[in-house]
């Protein structure tokens, strides 16, 4: 069954710059959060994010691709600046502006709204 609004979903992303070069955003977080958010895959660390699609709690360019997949579907997405960070960007990580390319991944669908 696809993801659709209203679902709470578990999802892993990694975020490229335009150039090539990777975000470090998962090494930095996964620092602070608990054990059972964060999984190693082929030495890659990456976060259980959850989120309850429609309700803007990750970047559109992220979200909007969710929407519609199916649970250990992935996708590769470019995402333009005015859907992820837009002029501000992320000190020392993701300059203003940005066109990110992100793999994501949908693990899960925790809960869904019902029919």
């Amino acid at each position: 069954m696809p993801a659709k609004k209203g679902d709470r979903v578990v999802y892993n992303t990694r975020i490229f710059l335009n150039q090539g070069d990777e975000v470090p955003l998962n090494d930095l977080q996964a620092k602070q959060l608990p054990k059972e958010m964060v999984r190693v895959e082929n030495g890659v660390t990456l976060i259980d994010h959850i989120i309850v699609l429609g309700r803007r709690q990750a970047i559109a360019g992220i979200e909007q691709p969710l929407m519609g997949m199916k649970v250990g579907g992935y996708r590769k997405v470019r995402v333009s600046p005015h859907l992820a960070y837009r002029d501000k960007g992320i000190p020392d990580l993701i300059p203003p502006d940005a066109v990110l390319i992100c793999e994501i991944w949908l693990r899960d669908i925790v809960s869904a709204l019902p029919s």
